[in-house]
C-alpha cells in the first residue's frame, strides 16, 4: 500500500534504535531483533491505518508525494476497508507473539477532536483558544496520531522489551508529551508554509476549518478588523480566501513566531532530557528529537 511503502518507516525502526540505546551499545539478540521488529511493523501499520482513514475524512489529495489510497481508480471507499484490513494485522500479531506482555497500545481521542472542531455547519472561530489546541496536543492518548505513533509509542515498546517499569519514568513520558506538542506545531506550520513538493501533500488546514497552531496564534495577537478578516475566510475552500488568511498570517509574522517557538522548545527540551538520571534514556529521546528538529516534512 503506498502509504506504508512510500514512507520513511522511522517509526518502526525508532523501536530497533531505542532498543539498543537502552542496552547501552549492546549487541541485540536475535530473539530481541524479531520482537523488536515486529512491534516496529505494527506501529507503522496503525500509521498507515489512521493515514488512510485520515486522508478520507479531511478529502486529502495527495499523501506523501502520491494521490491519497482512496483517490486511486476502483479503490474510493473500499480504503475503509483496507484501513482496516490494516488495523486488524495488529492484534493477529501482538497476540501470536506477545500474550501476557505489556505491549498493547491505543489511541484514536486526536481524530475525534479533529472532528468535533471542524464539524459541518459550526465553523466558529471562538471555539479555538490555545487552552483547546493545548488539550489537542499534549493530552496522549488524546494526543495527534503522528505525535503519539511517532514518538510515544516507538520509546514505550522500546522501555518495556528492556524491563523498565513504566511508572518509574513519568518523566519520560512528560516530555514525549512535550516534543508531540512540538511536532504537532511544526505539522501545523508546514501545512501552511511548508513546500508542497518536500512534504508530499498540499496543506488543507485553513479551507477545512482547522484548530490548528497558526490560527490560533493568530487570533491571540490579531486587531479586530484582522480577526474580522480570519472570520470571513477560515474555513472557506476558496482560492481567494485562502490566499487572504495566508497573507495576514505574514502580516503577523506567524513564521518568526514559529521560529521562536521552536528554539526556546528545543532549549527546554535538551534541559529536560539532560536532566534524566539514566545516560541511555537519555540517548533514546535525543535520538527522537534530532529526528524531527527543524524538520521540512
Amino acid at each position: 500500500m503506498l502509504v506504508l511503502f512510500a514512507g520513511k518507516l522511522n517509526r518502526g525502526l525508532s523501536v530497533v534504535d531505542s532498543l539498543k540505546l537502552l542496552k547501552d551499545g549492546e549487541d541485540l539478540t536475535d530473539d530481541e531483533i524479531f520482537h523488536s521488529s515486529a512491534l516496529g511493523w505494527c506501529i507503522e501499520w496503525l500509521q498507515a491505518y489512521f493515514l488512510v482513514l485520515d486522508d478520507i475524512m479531511d478529502g486529502s489529495h495527495t499523501r506523501r508525494g502520491q494521490p491519497c489510497w482512496f483517490r486511486l481508480p476502483k479503490i474510493g471507499m473500499i480504503a475503509v476497508n483496507d484501513g482496516i484490513l490494516l488495523r486488524n494485522h495488529i492484534p493477529r500479531i501482538l497476540k501470536k507473539h506477545f500474550r501476557g506482555k505489556p505491549y498493547y497500545f491505543q489511541t484514536a481521542h486526536g481524530q475525534l477532536i479533529d472532528l468535533i472542531t471542524t464539524h459541518e455547519g459550526e465553523k466558529d472561530l471562538s471555539k479555538y483558544s490555545l487552552s483547546l489546541d493545548c488539550l489537542f496536543m499534549q493530552s496522549p492518548p488524546h494526543c495527534s496520531v503522528q505525535d503519539c505513533v511517532l514518538l510515544i509509542l516507538p520509546s514505550t515498546c522500546a522501555l518495556l522489551m528492556a524491563g523498565e517499569d513504566l511508572e518509574r519514568h513519568a518523566d519520560v513520558r512528560n516530555i514525549l508529551i512535550e516534543m508531540g506538542t512540538y511536532f504537532q506545531v511544526q505539522d501545523d506550520y508546514l501545512d501552511c508554509f511548508g513546500d508542497p513538493e518536500v512534504i508530499g501533500k498540499v496543506g488543507t488546514d485553513i479551507q477545512d476549518f482547522k484548530c490548528s497552531w497558526l490560527v490560533v496564534k493568530a487570533l491571540e495577537i490579531a486587531s479586530e478588523e484582522q480577526k474580522k478578516l480570519l472570520h470571513e475566510n477560515y474555513g472557506k475552500d476558496d482560492q481567494t480566501c485562502i490566499a487572504k488568511v495566508k497573507e495576514l498570517y505574514k502580516v503577523l509574522d506567524l513564521e518568526g513566531v514559529f521560529l521562536e517557538y521552536e528554539s526556546s522548545s528545543y532549549e527546554k527540551l535538551t534541559k529536560s532530557i539532560e536532566s534524566h538520571s539514566s545516560k541511555a534514556v537519555q540517548a533514546v529521546l535525543k535520538s527522537f528529537l534530532a529526528k524531527i528538529y527543524k524538520r521540512q516534512k
